[in-house]
């Protein structure tokens, strides 16, 4: 007979690359995990993992279980919801993902304080520049930074907040390099490139009265870290391509200098994408979604 801890400790080791890791995402120690998996496997009589290889790899009858397990603990989940939200409660675990920069500056306080405000929810806020590589089905709620080209079937995506892209330089830069006056003269200039998701980040795309400019820069510097990238440009190495969100402070001091106002660069609105429907309906994943769309209205960097 199965229960309900036995389902959600089999689900950690199935969902585990490793009974280490497995061990890690269930805080309890390797020789642990290892004896009440032997435990469970000597109970229901079958073998659940095949310990042989370095990664784990269920047996057929493991495959069973994670297969049927994950429904019957979502139900059960469930449950626990409706009976809370009958009693003005918001329970449960969520699960973020986020930008690193962004995050950090915007999700993680809203994060912190709803938990303060709903004790009984568990919040885990995974910060990643590379939202493709996160698996669907780990997260409930993504924060996006950019126009999402295409979502996964099944998610659901919503607008929080606007977001524009500019360029800018440091006035130390541009006092020794000159200010470009067209997309053009960016072809003799030093750009700095922000490699992050999967965008061809080298090509800079610029729209004046309905034509398009496509420039392709050629970085000297470049990095995957958008604090590196802001600390080139206010040290004076070069121009680079920004959120406003995250230069608007700079921009706003005089530390930073917006280029060439009269051409707009493709918009990168804050986006959030929903998990599998259940999670989306989930009380705790609208009550947070509320509470971050309100924390961005109207949009901090443009206060």
């Amino acid at each position: 007979m199965l229960g309900p801890d036995d389902l959600r400790f089999f689900l950690a080791i199935a969902e585990a690359p490793s009974l280490a890791a497995a061990s890690r995402a269930l805080d309890v120690s390797p020789s642990a995990v290892t004896q009440r998996l032997r435990a469970l496997e000597e109970r229901l009589g079958v073998h659940l993992v095949d310990r042989a290889g370095r990664h784990l790899a269920l047996t057929d009858e493991g495959e069973l279980i994670a297969e049927r397990g994950r429904p019957v603990l979502d139900s059960l989940a469930e449950l626990d919801e409706a009976l809370a939200a009958r009693r003005g409660q918001v329970v449960g675990h969520l699960r973020i993902v986020a930008p690193l920069g962004f995050g950090r500056a915007y999700v993680a306080p809203v994060a912190a304080s709803f938990q303060a405000a709903h004790p009984e929810v568990a919040i885990d806020l995974m910060l990643s520049d590379r939202l493709g590589g996160v698996p669907e089905g780990t997260f409930d709620l993504a924060i996006h930074v950019g126009a999402i080209t295409r979502a996964a079937p099944g998610l659901i995506a919503r607008r929080l907040a606007p977001n524009d892209r500019v360029i800018c330089a440091a006035p130390a830069y541009l006092a020794a390099k000159g200010e470009p006056a067209t997309p053009e003269d960016l072809a003799t200039q030093a750009c700095i490139a922000l490699r992050e998701n999967d965008e061809d980040v080298t090509l800079w795309r610029f729209r004046r009265d309905g034509a398009e400019v496509r420039i392709r820069i050629e970085p000297r510097l470049a990095s995957n870290d958008g604090e590196v990238v802001r600390g080139w440009a206010l040290a004076g190495r070069g121009i680079i391509l920004r959120s406003e969100w995250d230069v608007a402070a700079d921009l706003r001091a005089g530390r930073l200098v917006r280029l060439l106002p009269d051409h707009a660069l493709p918009e990168a609105p804050v986006m959030a994408l929903l998990g599998a429907p259940r999670r989306a309906r989930a009380a705790r994943t609208g009550r947070f979604l509320d509470a971050l769309a309100a924390a961005l209205d109207p949009p901090p960097w443009r206060v």
